[in-house]
């Protein structure tokens, strides 16, 4: 067993994933920092100043003046404006990931072409047929 999970962090797959998992919660943590820090203020200047972060509605008692202020107290909220920044962070995401599959795959493609171009631009050498009727008539001429 202890062989056969070494096998399997070895392949090559297991490290891209790795990678790949890494730079996503690095990647994260900017798209968290473009929603809170430009995208809700501009959002909120042309809502009239909304802050999604702190909406919130209190299914408990008392009144609250901030979603950090209910949650400190312990009391039930339902907190949309989280949902609602959850939401442009993965819209935000999903696109830049869509870009860059685009991106890649448009470089996949191109490198297809110019492959397939080199290799029809090089000169077609002689078919099995031709070669084998050279070399029939070789051992014909060879044999009279």
């Amino acid at each position: 067993m202890l062989n056969e999970f070494k096998s399997f962090i070895a392949k090559g797959n297991v490290m891209d994933m790795a990678v790949g998992i890494i730079i996503g919660a690095a990647f994260t943590a900017i798209v968290s920092s473009l929603v809170a820090d430009l995208i809700n203020p501009i959002i909120g200047i042309i809502t009239g100043g909304i802050d999604f972060s702190n909406l919130f509605f209190n299914l408990g008692e008392g009144e609250f003046a901030s979603l950090a202020a209910a949650r400190d107290a312990g009391a039930p909220v339902f907190a949309y404006g989280a949902f609602i920044t959850a939401v442009i962070n993965f819209l935000i995401i999903a696109w830049v990931v869509f870009l860059l599959v685009k991106g890649v795959n448009r470089i996949k493609e191109s490198a297809i072409r110019k492959t397939t171009a080199e290799a029809a631009a090089e000169p077609a050498g002689p078919t099995q047929e031709q070669l084998l009727a050279e070399i029939r008539d070789l051992l014909r001429s060879r044999a009279a």
